[in-house]
């Protein structure tokens, strides 16, 4: 007997069959895709947290260049000497800390849990330095980056991203020669005050060559992203203020 397909119920026969059939593919390609999406997002934060330190290949003053993937895990190993867990003041040791969620720890604090902050000891010719990651709102979305600094809380390189911020505008966080501004910058002042840096139109130093201003130079048309990171800067780095107490 012959279907009848102008029949409403073969219509919602034939709906329902195709969304059956389509759910169960992208949930088959999901599973099959989620080592290599977690993987890559392994690679991801350690080429982030590398290239914060220096370790990356730039050359002059061009676009950035990170570790490429094929070598970054020996790279990680061979420069981050220790990977830290700081949590309710006491610190540990934890191997697989850059797997942290930094969104997931700043919701729990809100909710009043406790935190954990991871933070990354890393050398490189002959200097120590401690890497933290630190995560914001920009314009649109979130924005986040790692800020490598040197005992003092002197900023020793950075590196930002986002999520979806403007073209040309505030997207250009994760441009190198705003994230270069950061290098040499004072996070704390004179006696010891977490001052953080602030993302700062007309600060009369566009060159930046004044390191202990606590600014830099702000990104034109994009005041809003900023003010984004120059607020996940303070609140996030100063987190880590006790620790960098204990090294003194």
């Amino acid at each position: 007997m012959a279907i009848d397909t102008e029949k409403n119920s073969y219509t919602v026969f034939f709906a329902v069959a195709m969304v059956l059939i389509v759910g169960t593919l992208l949930a088959f390609v999901a599973s099959q895709s989620k080592p290599l999406i977690t993987e890559n997002e392994r690679m991801e934060k350690q080429q982030n947290i590398l290239y914060a330190m220096g370790v990356n290949g730039n050359e002059g003053s061009g676009d950035i260049t990170f570790v490429s993937t094929d070598i970054v895990s020996d790279e990680f190993s061979k420069y981050i000497k220790k990977q830290l867990v700081i949590e309710n003041g006491s610190t540990k040791e934890d191997n697989e800390a850059y797997l942290i969620d930094v969104k997931k720890e700043q919701a729990k604090a809100k909710n009043g849990g406790v935190r954990r902050l991871p933070l990354f000891v890393g050398e490189k010719d002959g200097e120590t330095f401690y890497i933290a990651p630190i995560r914001g709102k920009g314009l649109w979305d979130a924005i986040w980056g790692y800020v490598a600094m040197d005992d003092n809380m002197v900023v020793k390189g950075a590196f930002f991203d986002h999520k979806g911020e403007t073209p040309g505008l505030g997207a250009n966080i994760k441009q190198r020669y705003f994230m270069d501004d950061f290098d040499g910058e004072k996070l704390l002042s004179s006696d010891g005050t977490f001052k953080g840096i602030k993302v700062a139109k007309g600060n009369n130093d566009p060159k930046n060559e004044i390191k202990d201003d606590h600014e830099v130079d702000a990104l034109a048309g994009a005041t809003i992203t900023g003010d984004g990171v120059s607020a996940m800067i303070k609140s996030d780095l100063k987190l880590y203020l006790p620790f960098f107490k204990t090294l003194k």
